[in-house]
């Protein structure tokens, strides 16, 4: 499946919608959306991960990138992981650098 990363920002939050898989082909386009967010300056980032089949460890390095890019005072959500992409998640250690999210709930993510 091809690879498809879409960024929306409204107030406060920059939420990244990503399908396919995420590899050493498709990183740049994550990163590219990454970019565009963090010059939004947002509080919260929302990666939405429920079309996320795959993620290589291209993936994982632009994770990094993201959380260095935005900052400490940005809380990062990932939302909705298919078990694969949130075993490699775990296995890392990178799941104690986000918040893990079964789905988007508006009132727990979008409190200002």
């Amino acid at each position: 499946m091809a690879f498809n990363a879409t960024l929306e920002t409204s107030k406060f939050i920059a939420k990244i919608t990503l399908a396919g898989e995420l590899d050493a082909i498709s990183a740049p386009i994550f990163q590219k959306e990454v970019e565009k967010a963090a010059s939004e300056h947002p509080n919260r980032l929302v990666l939405i991960m429920q079309d996320l089949e795959y993620m290589a460890s291209a993936g994982l390095r632009v994770l990094l990138f993201t959380k260095q890019k935005m900052g400490a005072d940005t809380d990062i959500y990932v939302v909705g992981a298919q078990e694969m992409v949130l075993d490699t998640l775990n296995k890392t250690g990178f799941d104690q650098s986000v918040i893990l999210v079964d789905e988007y709930d508006p009132a727990q993510i979008e409190k200002v």
